[in-house]
């Protein structure tokens, strides 16, 4: 049954060299709409592209449907086979969406992103999430991507930057305090304790 799931998620995209024709019927663009970059304030679902998509009023080419999430191909890829995990609910950012709902997204993406690269010859990816307009989050509704990748694709002009050892200096153990802090259990609400766990107060692994 897995393998046959598998089978029909592949069929979905037509892999690079396949000699194919792409149909104009299926490739459908979707527009941008008010929950474009510049309305994240807005938070205003009827609006939203990703919700009509998942209301049947805009098109898209799904490539996995469930109770809880959706997975489309990206109408503006960075490479051949780039997807998107939608939440069938509305949150306008990752910090806003329920652990749960973000769970049942990442518990789609072995089965997924294996259909896909599997389908574009490709043997890696990335995951990624923009959060916020200055992370280039464009529609304000959570989604997941899964961009294929190929060795020497230059798809990332941050690859050829050499990076730098960790300075372990008072800015550094400042912002490992920092954030400790804001994770520690009496930082939280009720309803959030029980999320994850903290770190000890300045526990330092140096």
């Amino acid at each position: 049954m897995e393998a046959r799931r598998l089978a029909i998620l592949c069929s979905h995209l037509r892999p690079v060299g396949s000699g194919q024709p792409e149909s104009p019927s299926r490739f459908s663009r979707v527009s941008y709409s008010d929950c474009a970059s510049g309305s994240e304030q807005k938070d205003q679902p009827n609006d939203c592209v990703f919700c009509k998509i998942i209301r049947g009023e805009s098109p898209a080419l799904k490539l996995y449907e469930d109770d809880a999430c959706l997975c489309i191909l990206d109408t503006n890829p960075l490479s051949h086979g780039h997807s998107l995990i939608i939440p069938k609910s509305h949150f306008h950012s990752l910090e806003a969406t329920p652990p749960s709902v973000v769970s049942a997204m990442c518990s789609k993406v072995p089965f997924i992103s294996s259909a896909i690269m599997k389908a574009t010859n490709c043997d890696s990816f990335n995951l990624v999430v923009n959060n916020g307009a200055a992370a280039g989050q464009v529609i304000f509704h959570t989604h997941i991507h899964i961009i294929p990748r190929k060795a020497h694709d230059c798809l990332w002009p941050s690859e050829s930057l050499r990076r730098h050892p960790l300075k372990l200096n008072q800015e550094t153990f400042e912002l490992v305090d920092s954030v400790q802090k804001v994770l520690s259990p009496s930082s939280n609400t009720e309803d959030s304790k029980d999320e994850g766990s903290s770190l000890p107060k300045n526990q330092r692994n140096f």
